[in-house]
Order: C-alpha cells, then sequence, then structure tokens
C-alpha cells in the first residue's frame, strides 16, 4: 500500500474534511502512540497505520478494503 492508497480510504471512510483531522489527532496505540500523520513520517508502513485506524473506529472488516471502484480501460 501506498500513501495515497492510504488517504484515499481514510476520505472513502472518514470523508475528505474529518480525515485529516482524524489523521493528525487520534493517538494510535498499535503504532507507538502516535498520530497517523507521525508514523507515517516515521516510515511506518501505511497499510500498518491504515489497521489501526480501522481498530480504533470499529471499522468493520467488510469496509477495510475500500469501495469497489470501476476497472479504467
Amino acid at each position: 500500500m501506498r500513501n495515497s492508497d492510504f488517504w484515499r480510504l481514510m476520505e472513502d471512510e472518514f470523508g475528505p474534511g474529518y480525515a485529516h483531522v482524524l489523521a493528525s489527532s487520534a493517538v494510535l496505540s498499535a503504532v507507538g502512540g502516535r498520530t497517523a500523520q507521525e508514523a507515517l513520517r516515521a516510515g511506518v508502513h501505511p497499510r500498518e497505520v491504515w489497521l489501526a485506524v480501522c481498530d480504533l473506529q470499529d471499522v468493520p472488516a467488510e469496509r477495510r478494503l475500500g469501495r469497489d471502484r470501476p476497472i479504467r480501460d
């Protein structure tokens, strides 16, 4: 997963505005007591950060892979 994938998932799940607030304010114990933004800057893999956010926010397993998007030609 790339950082861009992380942000797409965050915005899809939480909305563009709240995703960034959440990423900068919620402390995630699973990534060393950092916020998502701090963890990403520190080099924590985006997938690990995403799963930590999902756990904290009780995102159901069926939504952790993101929205289905049409295949581009």
